[in-house]
């Protein structure tokens, strides 16, 4: 694993041992790269992985490393995001698309493979805004699980009523950016997507992936969504008691289409 730094400022620490370490005050944008080279055949993409942790803290290992090195076994080169997070030591709602864009300039310095956003939870959220912007480089697909896509928004937010969610800035950010809105074309992913849900996600409702589902309807939207009655949230790779258990081969699958 290599440390790219994208943003001056100190490494970032984390708290905790592998395989359950967390970054809860970044200090700095980074890219923690595994590469697949250990293979026997070269890298057929690379996958930005945005890990989770509600724009509060980031699941370093659980949703990012073990992500990546999973990545790997699929012919991915990957490379964890470490953003810093909106309102946190004074910095600003858009933080961390600013940081996402710092890493894709980074991949565009290398030599073209096509590329794959992938994230969970509130890493999922923020793939979905990447997969959005008009950067020169531009994905072949993004996989999203159990992401608070677009229903955390102040004018589509389910449960009707909710209350904004602390600090002003991570609820600005859900504002300017819900992904899959059909009237919110700003929101609409350039890119196929991949969506893997818990039905029951009392967290993360399902109503987020609808909205996509609907807006992918009316828009002639390429997305391919699963939703899993026995799925809890922030089931990742480690809780797959359930049917849910075939998601990484479903994305497997779904790679191996996209990339070939």
């Amino acid at each position: 694993m290599t440390v790219i730094a994208l943003s001056p400022g100190a490494p970032n620490h984390f708290d905790g041992a592998p395989p359950d370490r967390i970054c809860r005050q970044p200090t700095r944008a980074e890219l923690h790269a595994y590469p697949c080279s250990a293979a026997a055949r070269p890298a057929r993409g690379r996958a930005l992985v945005y890990a989770g942790g509600g724009y509060l803290q980031l699941m370093h290992d659980k949703e990012g490393v073990e992500i990546a090195q999973w990545l790997n076994t699929l012919g991915l080169d990957a490379y964890v995001l470490v953003h810093r997070l909106p309102g946190q030591g004074g910095q600003p709602f858009d933080i961390a698309l600013h940081d996402g864009l710092l890493a894709l300039d980074h991949l565009a310095t290398l030599p073209p493979l096509p590329l794959l956003h992938v994230g969970l939870s509130s890493g999922g959220h923020l793939a979905g805004v990447m997969a959005c912007q008009p950067h020169a480089l531009q994905a072949a697909g993004a996989v999203i699980a159990y992401a608070p896509l677009n229903a955390n928004h102040r004018a589509h937010k389910f449960p009707a009523g909710k209350p904004d969610f602390p600090p002003p800035e991570k609820q600005a950010f859900y504002d300017a950016w819900p992904i899959g809105i059909a009237t919110e074309p700003h929101g609409l992913p350039r890119c196929p997507v991949f969506l893997a849900y818990a039905l029951h996600d009392p967290i993360v409702p399902i109503q987020h992936a609808l909205n996509l589902i609907v807006a992918a309807q009316q828009h002639r939207l390429d997305v391919e969504a699963h939703v899993f009655p026995q799925a809890e949230h922030g089931f990742a790779l480690r809780s797959l008691a359930g049917t849910h258990a075939q998601w990484p081969g479903l994305v497997a699958r779904w790679v191996q289409e996209r990339l070939g």
